[in-house]
């Protein structure tokens, strides 16, 4: 195994309206040489956000960005830095937490969500003792998370449409 440091290279999704954060852990591999979020072709998390909004999937970054902002919903991660194997969760260590407060302070979000396991044991240890705000974690549209179909996914996220 070989660990490689990275720091997160993009900034959140969010305006002044957001009223939903959902947090990833870190970028993947894929996503961090798109330079955005959910970046491989297999994560059902653009797929899963058009479905409960009843918008199309957005292709490009400049469709995602708007499909989030149009729907006042704010994207980060709990990961600000972290050493990392590849793409895997499993492997972060040396985390330095991302500064939430960049939205929170200027935004009123409602309700914050993780997506999948990782990003909600790092929230729990680094984000809600700064914020005091509980995260209510959704599973992941990772394609490592393939127990959950796409449909199983949009029911269970839908959860967050209430929120918006």
């Amino acid at each position: 195994m070989s660990y490689e440091h990275i720091v997160h290279g993009f900034e959140p999704v969010y305006d002044k309206n957001s009223r939903l954060l959902i947090l990833g852990s870190l970028p993947s591999v894929m996503s961090r040489e798109q330079n955005f979020y959910y970046g491989h072709p297999q994560n059902r998390f653009w797929k899963v956000i058009a479905a409960l909004t009843g918008e199309n999937v957005p292709i490009n970054i400049p469709e995602k960005k708007a499909l989030l902002v149009r729907n006042h919903i704010a994207v980060w991660d709990v990961i600000s830095e972290c050493d990392i194997v590849g793409s895997s969760d499993q492997s972060i260590k040396n985390v330095v937490p991302a500064d939430l407060s960049v939205i929170l302070d200027s935004a009123p979000i409602k309700a914050i969500y993780t997506n999948g396991g990782a990003a909600s044991k790092i929230y729990r240890k680094y984000q809600f003792p700064l914020t005091g705000i509980e995260a209510v974690q959704l599973p992941s549209t990772s394609p490592a998370n393939a127990a959950w179909s796409l449909d199983r996914l949009i029911t269970e996220w839908a959860q967050i449409i209430a929120d918006a």
